[in-house]
């Protein structure tokens, strides 16, 4: 990723960023950190970059990748779940349950979830999903979104040539939380799929009444 940014710089900051808050978790915060790394002009001669700029274009990208993510969630919505649904594991009381938890708690999740690694990227589709104001979500969304790009673009450039002993230093904890990560999601992906075919083998029932 290092070579990727260095060669294609702004743009490849944007694309990164854009991309992740869509619902693909592609690195992005690696990218804004590392923006931030060339913009001190540190670690590679002739790819010096501007701070003010890294984090402008990490912005953007996190908005765009956003609002893409919110529109496809928001007008795909439950017709998106007939054709996918059974691939991702999700049913229409799904997006009931959505719809209703975003009406109570909608703000703080598209402000905090923003905040926090692999959760972000899939903020956008899931307001999308549940139907959540456009009006909400953009205040939201732009707050934390510049919160998250200042403070990742900024953070690289404070470490400048020293992140590679940051990271050498965090590595062991990474791969702690990574492996407890995918104990979580194997837990949950198991849960979800008992949700599902309860809920499905119960819809005909239902039906017949």
């Amino acid at each position: 990723m290092e070579h990727f940014l260095e060669t294609w710089g702004y743009l490849a900051i944007f694309g990164l960023t854009l991309l992740s808050t869509m619902g693909l978790p592609v690195g992005s915060e690696a990218s804004m950190i590392y923006g931030g790394v060339l913009a001190s002009g540190q670690v590679s001669q002739g790819h010096h970059l501007s701070l003010a700029f890294v984090i402008v274009v990490a912005l953007l990208g996190e908005l765009v990748g956003s609002f893409l993510g919110y529109t496809i969630g928001y007008f795909g919505g439950r017709a998106l779940v007939d054709r996918l649904g059974k691939y991702v594991l999700l049913t229409h009381k799904d997006l009931d349950r959505a719809e209703a938890w975003l009406d109570r708690r909608g703000e703080p999740f598209v402000f905090f979830g923003r905040l926090i690694p692999l959760v972000r990227s899939f903020v956008s589709l899931a307001a999308g999903l549940g139907e959540m104001t456009l009006g909400k979500f953009a205040v939201f969304t732009v707050a934390a979104c510049a919160m998250w790009a200042t403070a990742l673009c900024s953070l690289g450039y404070s470490l400048g040539s020293s992140y590679k002993h940051v990271l050498k230093d965090f590595s062991y904890a990474g791969y702690v939380a990574g492996a407890l990560v995918v104990v979580a999601v194997v837990i949950l992906f198991a849960h979800r799929i008992r949700v599902v075919r309860t809920e499905r083998g119960a819809g005909p029932a239902h039906r017949r009444r």
